[in-house]
């Protein structure tokens, strides 16, 4: 493999780490903290847009630059290792919209897409039940079928990142619950303002607008409110968690905060725990970084993903979330809870200790990664 991205991707992370620095403020710490960094980030995707540089990935003919892998790879590394000044615009531009060009109508993708591409709508991502988590098959929301031919929707979400800021849920419920349980799934786009729906926040170490839960009151919805094939959508869900898991490249923001650390342990002796500790946590950077480019690798070349390739580059970057947390902690010590200016990164150590707490629970938990991975090479022919 050749992971040489070439003088025109290093132009374009250059271009943006010059915008990062010129329009994100340097109290912005991620999307979830609070109003105002929800300001920031929807300030930010303004920049972005008019640098035609929000929907770079996508196809021209909804707006985009027909981008490259590693020109898109570029992308999503400085806005991670930047703390996503994209905000909440990530997730419909790097998996609800490229969900809709493959499963939506061009109804759909004509009503949905240009919205999402200037960084106008937000979503949300409505998967996850108070008993159906990383087990998402055995999700309950009930899709109960109408005589005239749509559905009211009964049950509860949870955990449900950016619903309090949303107007759009992209909502995975049960149409039929005679079959298998990854069958009789189907995926709505549900409007937020409709009547029936409640979002409740619940309160989080990570920020405002981190978790929030959603009721479904007998929510009318109909044939065009539906992606995909009725009682199909566990094909739409699959696509989207392929999206979410290698669209995230958690390992850029680790990088960062390594090279960050550096100068606190770098007069340290070879020998010294704390030195031995980065060089070993950086040999974990590199791995996680290689895993996840063999994935895009693997997907330009062949188009389709074998599901435990995702899987092994998400264990490898998010145990080194937390491996990087704790490292930074432990470089940090008592001053690791300082988040003045000019603080050991930024006052970043504790905030990014607290985020590492859930990598290794969101789209999947680390146990689920490792099942999905045993399945597929059993399935391989020896």
């Amino acid at each position: 493999m050749d992971f040489d991205q070439g003088e025109r991707v290093m132009r374009l992370r250059e271009r943006l780490r010059l915008l990062i620095d010129q329009h994100v403020p340097g109290w912005y710490r991620g999307p979830f903290k609070d109003d105002a960094s929800v300001r920031a980030t929807e300030r930010f995707c303004r920049v972005l847009a008019d640098e035609r540089l929000l929907t770079i990935d996508w196809p021209a003919e909804w707006g985009g630059e027909d981008a490259g892998v590693w020109e898109q790879t570029a992308v999503r590394e400085e806005m991670w290792a930047h703390d996503e000044p994209r905000g909440a615009q990530y997730m419909g531009l790097s998996w609800v919209g490229p969900a809709i060009m493959r499963h939506g109508t061009a109804e759909q993708k004509a009503m949905h897409l240009p919205l999402i591409g200037r960084g106008d709508v937000t979503w949300c991502q409505g998967f996850s039940e108070p008993e159906a988590g990383s087990d998402l098959a055995s999700l309950k929301l009930a899709a109960t079928p109408q005589d005239d031919g749509g559905w009211r929707l009964y049950g509860q979400k949870i955990w449900t990142s950016y619903a309090s800021l949303a107007q759009w849920c992209f909502l995975a419920a049960r149409t039929d619950t005679g079959q298998r349980r990854q069958k009789g799934l189907t995926v709505f786009l549900v409007p937020l303002d409709r009547r029936g729906v409640e979002v409740r926040p619940i309160a989080a170490m990570m920020g405002t607008h981190h978790l929030n839960e959603i009721f479904f009151d007998g929510v009318q919805v109909g044939p065009e409110d539906v992606l995909g094939e009725v009682d199909a959508g566990w094909d739409v869900i699959r696509t989207v968690l392929s999206f979410e898991r290698i669209g995230i490249p958690r390992y850029a923001r680790s990088d960062r905060l390594l090279a960050q650390l550096w100068p606190a342990v770098a007069s340290e002796p070879p020998s010294a725990p704390l030195r031995l500790a980065h060089a070993r946590t950086s040999v974990h950077c590199r791995v996680a970084r290689l895993l996840a480019y063999r994935v895009l690798a693997i997907g330009e070349q062949a188009g389709e993903l074998p599901a435990h390739e995702p899987a092994l580059q998400r264990i490898a970057s998010t145990l080194l979330d937390q491996e990087v947390a704790e490292l930074a902690m432990e470089v940090a010590g008592a001053d690791g809870l300082d988040d003045a200016p000019g603080a050991l990164l930024d006052g970043r150590a504790e905030d990014h200790w607290r985020y590492a707490r859930a990598s290794t629970v969101a789209a999947g938990t680390t146990e689920i990664q490792r099942l999905i991975i045993a399945r597929e090479l059993a399935r391989e022919p020896r």
